[in-house]
């Protein structure tokens, strides 16, 4: 039972949310303050319970999703089948609003803890949205792709949403007589929220076309339905071009030296190996496609590719690190 909860949220994908938001705050907007004297104010409690509510209202999502989902996986995906099979749906569904309340009520006490208590409506929304998504917005051509998407997008920039309102109220005055502002964490975090959500929603079109049988069953207007699967890869393979020529126009225009003038070249290397020659892999792989098997492959090696762009975190620190008093 423990083991087929454990499945049911994506367990591992949870961890990779919280190894996300912690890299981001210790790896990127930590150093960066550094660099000024300045440090976090938002303190570990609150950051622990601001990724414990990413993880609750994440997992509370994919429940919900396996409960409407529950004919058209036994048609794609039949192996890995839960609710119903190893989970009754009630004990589903009581799993879906135990972990959305709890992310929820913690979403909005962060927020009062802010000073913020607008971003607590946000919360509502995600909750609302994920319900929506999984009756009926994936159904829809390139809804559900797009919700995913952002949703993976703001995984990322949340850990600057909560802070940067106590940055601003620890360090406002020091910043004005300085004129500087938090934009340059701001811009970091973005970067990788632009990442994620691009490279996400590649991987949820791919995961359309591994799924096309199962979603045109029951009448499913899913991008590759729609416009069939050609057209599906061309667009699929364009917007794998577009993040590759994006990632090398960052680098040379923002990352090719150091803070101390240097040429960077472990970011070279790094975009280079694990993130620009991935994804003309993954291109090639695409156009060669025939089969429900190799489109999981597609699938998968998209989500290492996306773990590597988290992982330039780690170089940024590295990179950074010397110039921090």
């Amino acid at each position: 039972m423990k083991m087929a909860i454990l499945k049911l949220i994506r367990f591992q994908n949870l961890l990779i949310i919280a190894a996300t938001q912690y890299m981001m705050r210790l790896l990127i907007v930590k150093p960066i303050l550094a660099i000024n004297g300045f440090e976090p104010q938002l303190d570990p409690l609150h950051f622990f319970l601001l990724v414990f509510s990413s993880m609750s209202i994440t997992a509370a999502g994919y429940v919900i999703n396996d409960y409407f989902d529950l004919k058209t996986d036994l048609l794609n995906r039949p192996d890995t089948v839960i609710v119903a099979r190893k989970i009754s749906r009630r004990w589903a569904m009581i799993l879906h609003i135990v972990l959305n309340s709890a992310g929820v009520l913690t979403g909005i006490y962060l927020s009062w803890h802010v000073g913020m208590p607008g971003f607590g409506i946000a919360y509502l929304l995600a909750a609302g949205l994920l319900w929506f998504y999984s009756t009926t917005y994936k159904r829809q051509f390139l809804v559900g792709n797009l919700i995913v998407s952002i949703f993976t997008a703001v995984v990322p920039f949340v850990v600057v949403i909560f802070e940067v309102p106590l940055l601003n109220r620890a360090y406002g005055e020091i910043m004005i007589a300085r004129h500087m502002n938090f934009n340059s964490i701001i811009a970091w975090i973005g970067g990788f929220s632009f990442f994620a959500f691009l490279s996400t929603l590649i991987r949820e079109i791919i995961k359309d076309v591994e799924d096309f049988e199962g979603d045109a069953a029951y009448g499913r207007n899913t991008l590759p339905i729609v416009l069939g699967l050609r057209a599906t890869k061309v667009l699929v393979i364009c917007l794998i071009l577009f993040l590759d020529f994006s990632l090398g126009y960052v680098y040379v225009r923002y990352l090719s030296t150091k803070p101390g003038g240097e040429t960077d070249l472990l970011t070279l290397l790094w975009f280079t190996l694990m993130l620009g020659l991935p994804f003309l892999y993954l291109v090639f792989r695409l156009i060669a496609a025939r089969d429900k098997k190799d489109y999981h492959f597609c699938s998968n090696f998209t989500k290492l590719i996306m773990l590597a762009g988290i992982l330039y975190s780690v170089i940024f620190y590295l990179i950074i690190h010397p110039y921090i008093p």
